[in-house]
């Protein structure tokens, strides 16, 4: 038992490092724009890797959303 729970927690270190690869890195965006026909909020959330990016955004007008 304790082979297999030194195991999970030595692939876990190291993956966590970086050591297979480069390492995962978060990121964020926010905008609010102001323009003649309202308010508009836009975001989005994600992570890349130097290679692979990988992210999730929206949108909303004030004036309807």
């Amino acid at each position: 038992m304790f082979r297999v729970v030194f195991a999970c927690l030595s692939l876990a270190v190291v993956s966590a490092c970086g050591v297979d690869g480069e390492p995962w890195t978060p990121r964020a965006n926010a905008n609010i724009g102001i323009g003649s026909d309202g308010v508009h909020t836009s975001g989005s959330v994600g992570v890349t890797n130097g290679t692979v990016s990988i992210s999730v955004g929206g949108g909303c007008r004030w004036y309807g959303c």
